[in-house]
């Protein structure tokens, strides 16, 4: 009955358009002032006590690095070197747009900052160019979800912290898969862009030495992903250390390289960052102390007991807990979905023999498609607000790339070795 309560306080909650953070921690209250003996102090105390840790500091510091480099130059910078490596193609734009959302994946962590960056330059022109405006804005959102594979990712952080994962191995393990779901992308939207006939113009051709010159001059952008990576496995500094950096850099680079970024856009990313970063830590809060409660009731260990007796072979696991995924990522954002799933389905997977790098790439992949999946889609949202596209038109046109994504989902889930081998390779 507890349990029910829980959930059920849950839904309706949602269902009703409360914030998701507000419905987790009223869920909680009602559950335990109803149906447990514990005090509801409780709930405040494991709030603030789950956001006191080191590893967690990676998180606004990341979405800082992020907002610096969109408002630095960097972007743009990024979109000229994807101009001219596939600008010259069938769909062309839409091939610039993807390649960019996976460059600037590299440096931002965060799937809606990705689509912003990127689509705020990409829709518009498209739209230019006469491609579908529910096209353009689909692609942005869809190719913005890599923001959340490539590494840095914030989900891949939080993972970490809470799986007792190393944060640089999931780093690693996110190149692969992401570049996979890029090019899944990219086919996807070629064979569309043939159908309607988007072509180039007749002045984008592939020349060796405009890629040169983009190469240049997006060479300080491109650093970034080198000198977060390589310094944390060349030991000079931890993933939280590795989001300070960024930031520095990013502020150094758009302020006395590209000198585009001004004190007022500094000033104003600072803001901007402070801002959503406490709506994310009181999600995060209020998550841990949903998930406290349900550990207490044993819920994890049910569902483990659960999906065990259904069955002990992995592959129908981890078919079972794609599907939960995919419907979860529709109604729950990643950051509640990751704190409140992982201690319940990491033990089930690990006692089938996953390997908990290989299952957290599975998790943020799955949450990734929620981006682009209603209710909640958060990415279409985005899409939809910087194109001024309306949504209607843009969840019809994500079909095609919504597919792309869950074939390059299945392909990850039981191909382990995409995930796996570089932080094999080079992990510690």
């Amino acid at each position: 009955m507890t349990i029910a309560l829980l959930f059920i306080t849950l839904f309706v909650c949602l269902l009703i358009g409360v914030p998701i953070a507000i419905s987790l921690g009223v869920s909680s209250l009602v559950a335990i002032y109803f149906g447990s003996t514990l005090p509801l102090s409780i709930i405040t105390q494991k709030a603030f006590t789950s956001l006191d840790s080191f590893p967690l500091l990676a998180i606004p510091f990341f979405m800082l690095a992020g907002i610096l480099m969109g408002k630095g130059g960097v972007s743009k910078r990024l979109l000229d070197l994807a101009t001219t490596l596939v600008g010259w193609m069938t769909g062309g734009l839409a091939m610039v747009t993807i390649v960019a959302c996976m460059f600037f994946a590299a440096i931002s962590g965060s799937g809606p900052a990705t689509v912003a960056a990127i689509g705020g330059f990409m829709i518009p022109a498209m739209v230019a160019r006469k491609y579908d405006g529910g096209f353009a804005a689909a692609i942005s959102a869809s190719a913005g979800s890599i923001g959340v594979i490539i590494p840095p990712s914030i989900p891949f952080v939080l993972y970490g912290v809470i799986g007792g994962v190393s944060v640089g191995n999931m780093f690693l393990a996110g190149i692969i898969p992401g570049v996979l779901i890029g090019i899944g992308l990219m086919i996807t939207a070629y064979f569309i862009a043939n159908k309607r006939g988007y072509k180039p113009s007749e002045t984008e051709v592939f020349k060796f030495m405009d890629v040169l010159k983009a190469t240049n001059d997006a060479k300080w952008a491109l650093l970034i992903p080198v000198i977060i990576l390589g310094g944390i496995y060349g030991g000079i500094f931890s993933p939280t250390e590795a989001a300070v950096v960024a930031v520095v850099y990013a502020f150094i680079i758009g302020k006395f390289v590209y000198k585009e970024l001004t004190w007022e856009d500094s000033f104003k990313s600072f803001r901007e960052a402070v801002v959503i970063n406490a709506t994310t830590m009181i999600i995060i809060g209020l998550s841990v102390s949903f998930a406290y409660f349900m550990t207490l009731e044993q819920v994890p260990n049910q569902i483990a007991a659960f999906l065990t007796d259904f069955s002990s072979n992995p592959f129908v696991i981890l078919l079972a807990i794609n599907l939960l995924l995919l419907i979860v990522g529709m109604f729950i954002d990643t950051i509640s979905a990751l704190v409140i799933l992982t201690p319940i389905l990491l033990p089930v997977v690990m006692a089938v023999g996953v390997d908990p790098v290989h299952f957290g790439v599975i998790l943020v992949a799955n949450l990734a498609i929620g981006f682009i999946t209603p209710p909640l889609g958060v990415n279409l949202f985005v899409a939809s607000s910087v194109g001024n596209v309306r949504f209607e038109k843009i969840v019809v046109s994500i079909l095609p790339f919504l597919l792309s994504m869950i074939i390059c989902l299945l392909v990850i889930t039981y191909i382990p070795a995409l995930s796996l081998w570089l932080p094999n390779l080079l992990g510690k």
